[in-house]
């Protein structure tokens, strides 16, 4: 079987993050979502929050899972026996930073890295700018699933 996981923080989980979810259901057998947990972190929405808005996007994608892990990505990885890691690009800025990783989690572990690209009608959203519009009061449901909602 070839498992994947998708990690991040999804807080919250934006449209980029589910057109590439989307795109890697076709390149594999199983994605979890890995909701990582980082203490040093102040996040906006709880990670119950974040799992249940995930859920609802996918509720009717049997190939997807989520999950919530602590430490590092490869140690969850084995754990969960996935042999790769799913990771979106928008910029080669998250080229550069996500190249070092994806070298070293292959160096420590063996497992392999498969990038895509986002869309380009959905390379310029952020989990951090859809923060923002939402701490200032804008109207940020045109930047994430429609499960993302909240009073």
């Amino acid at each position: 079987m070839k498992r994947a996981i998708f990690p991040g923080s999804f807080d919250p989980i934006t449209l980029g993050h589910y057109d590439i979810i989307e795109r890697g259901i076709h390149l594999f057998d199983e994605i979890i979502i890995a909701i990582g947990t980082n203490a040093d972190k102040a996040y906006m929405f709880d990670e119950d929050q974040r799992k249940s808005f995930i859920e609802k996007a996918f509720k009717n994608q049997k190939k997807i899972k989520v999950d919530t892990y602590e430490g590092l990505t490869i140690d969850y990885c084995k754990k969960v026996n996935a042999n790769f890691i799913l990771r979106g690009l928008r910029n080669p800025a998250d080229f550069e930073f996500e190249k070092a990783i994806a070298h070293t989690n292959r160096k420590l572990s063996g497992i392999e890295t498969v990038f895509l690209l986002t869309s380009s009608g959905k390379s310029y959203i952020s989990s951090s700018i859809v923060r923002d519009v939402i701490r200032n009061g804008g109207d940020y449901t045109s930047l994430v699933p429609d499960t993302v909602r909240f009073n």
